[in-house]
């Protein structure tokens, strides 16, 4: 991908917004019906888990009373348990999933986990919200539904923001977030493929730019 291409991959996941996360059931429904529209059944359940664990994410967020650091550490706690992220890190690897050797997975699965805790602590904070409120969702399948919400502050435009979570009863996990339609895990599969294919098909490559983008947010990390 070159630094056009790039840019604009960037800019799409930025405007897709992490959770991160991620994306399970998108291996086997590459496409997204709109509840809405498909007049699918709602689920209470999957839609009390994404009140409560969204607001959970945001409202670490828009915490002014806690230090900057506590507030890292909390909200990366909150993804690793909201977020599917050990089933994104098989799928963002498309077709190299099948070819990646545990060594290079043992060196890729933990800075992807950085990569994404990150993505969400930058691109959640961009939004400025306080307030999470569901409007609606929809069961493609039992126990993979699609929740529509409302993203609030009072000092920013609403952002409406939909979460596909996979699970029943008490126990869901967010495994994709869309905005405008768009899915971040296609995005970050597409971003990460492209980095490989560029690379002849290697693998150490796209470890290495994860290596590198973890190095220079180190330092700045620390001012969301």
């Amino acid at each position: 991908m070159d630094s056009h291409r790039r840019t604009l991959a960037k800019y799409a996941l930025a405007t897709a917004i992490a959770l991160v996360g991620l994306a399970a059931a998108a291996i086997h429904a590459p496409t997204y019906a709109d509840p809405a529209e498909a007049s699918l059944p709602r689920d209470p359940g999957a839609e009390q888990f994404v009140q409560v664990q969204g607001q959970r994410l945001i409202s670490i967020l828009a915490d002014k009373s806690q230090p900057t650091p506590d507030k890292m550490v909390a909200f990366r706690a909150a993804v690793d348990d909201v977020a599917d992220v050990p089933e994104i890190t098989t799928f963002v690897l498309g077709v190299y999933a099948r070819s990646i050797t545990p060594s290079q997975m043992q060196r890729f699965a933990p800075l992807f986990e950085d990569y994404v805790q990150n993505m969400f602590l930058q691109h959640l904070s961009d939004f400025h919200a306080d307030t999470v409120t569901v409007k609606s969702s929809g069961a493609r399948l039992p126990g993979d539904v699609l929740v529509k919400t409302t993203l609030t502050g009072p000092n920013t435009k609403p952002t409406e923001l939909s979460w596909r979570v996979l699970g029943s009863g008490s126990s869901w996990k967010v495994v994709d977030v869309q905005i405008s339609g768009g899915s971040l895990a296609f995005l970050l599969r597409s971003d990460f493929v492209s980095t490989i294919d560029d690379q002849g098909g290697s693998i150490d490559a796209l470890i290495s730019r994860l290596q590198d983008e973890a190095r220079r947010h180190a330092p700045t990390a620390a001012t969301h």
